[in-house]
């Protein structure tokens, strides 16, 4: 196994996990936004309202996306190990 496979493997690893993290983030960052726009609205600063609402649309998130998520998870894992015996000779 070359140092050019190595690093392979490792770019297409970090890109799968990137994807399996976006839509996550994304969601996180716009629940966010808008417990943001409403607290400064009403001018209510309480720290659950901030992590609450957030792990709700997290968890939806999680629950709608989750099989495409482990597809994805699957597929890598699956190239992964139709590799290994390229990887070796």
């Amino acid at each position: 196994m070359t140092p050019g496979t190595v690093m392979d493997i490792g770019r297409q690893a970090i890109e799968t996990a990137l994807m399996m993290a976006t839509p996550l983030f994304l969601v996180a960052l716009l629940t966010g936004l808008i417990v943001s726009v409403f607290q400064a609205a009403t001018q209510i600063n309480e720290m659950t309202l901030t992590f609450v609402p957030k792990l709700v649309a997290i968890f939806i998130t999680l629950m709608i996306s989750g099989p495409w998520m482990i597809t994805l998870m699957t597929d890598f894992t699956r190239r992964l190990y139709d590799a290994i015996p390229s990887l070796i000779g």
